[in-house]
């Protein structure tokens, strides 16, 4: 039976943490919608239609190692305000949702346009310097020299488009529970959702 999970939540907030750590509890399948959009800003920064990269996007796209990089998430957050590319991406994220045996599904607008009738909506998000702070120590971690203060700039700025976009703008659902992990650790967080999650699997 299908049961689907929808996570948002602004950059850095650990909803994809949260997202993969539920998937796993809960034997569901488990994709990360923001990785359609960097694709299809991997695409564009390489000089492709972002609209018809999106329409001719393959799982195998997914994989591609460069899709983490700083430039290709301020790319997938350009292309993401466009809404013929957010059309395009639209029906293979509800596909997906609906699967067999549950879904699991992080993104920006996941409970609110994507899937609206999803079983379990949450919200993880914290304040914008924790997760600056935390996106700050991933790309240090990962040999790249950036400032705390540049990080912090550019996190409000993705935060300000996500937010301001004319197309599905990152919002709270009505009905999503709302999960602030500023002064969690990754544990406490994924066990919050998962007493949300098993709530109302009746688990």
């Amino acid at each position: 039976m299908p049961f689907t999970v929808a996570i948002d939540g602004p950059a850095a907030a650990g909803k994809g943490t949260v997202a993969r750590a539920v998937a796993e509890a809960t034997g569901f399948a488990h994709l990360d919608t923001g990785l359609l959009y960097r694709a299809v800003g991997l695409a564009a920064l390489e000089g492709a239609d972002p609209v018809e990269a999106a329409r001719s996007l393959t799982p195998g796209a997914l994989e591609d190692g460069r899709l983490r990089g700083p430039e290709v998430a301020q790319a997938a957050s350009r292309v993401a305000a466009d809404p013929a590319v957010r059309a395009a991406l639209l029906e293979m994220q509800r596909r997906f949702a609906r699967r067999e045996g549950g879904a699991v599904l992080d993104g920006r607008d996941i409970g609110t346009a994507v899937c609206p009738e999803a079983e379990v909506k949450l919200f993880v998000t914290a304040s914008d310097v924790t997760r600056a702070e935390r996106r700050w120590r991933e790309l240090r971690a990962a040999g790249r020299e950036v400032g705390l203060e540049e990080t912090l700039r550019e996190l409000r700025a993705r935060d300000a488009r996500d937010a301001g976009r004319e197309a599905a703008p990152l919002r709270i659902a009505p009905d999503a529970v709302v999960l602030d992990t500023t002064a969690m650790g990754i544990d406490e967080a994924v066990a919050a959702a998962l007493r949300v999650v098993r709530e109302r699997l009746g688990r």
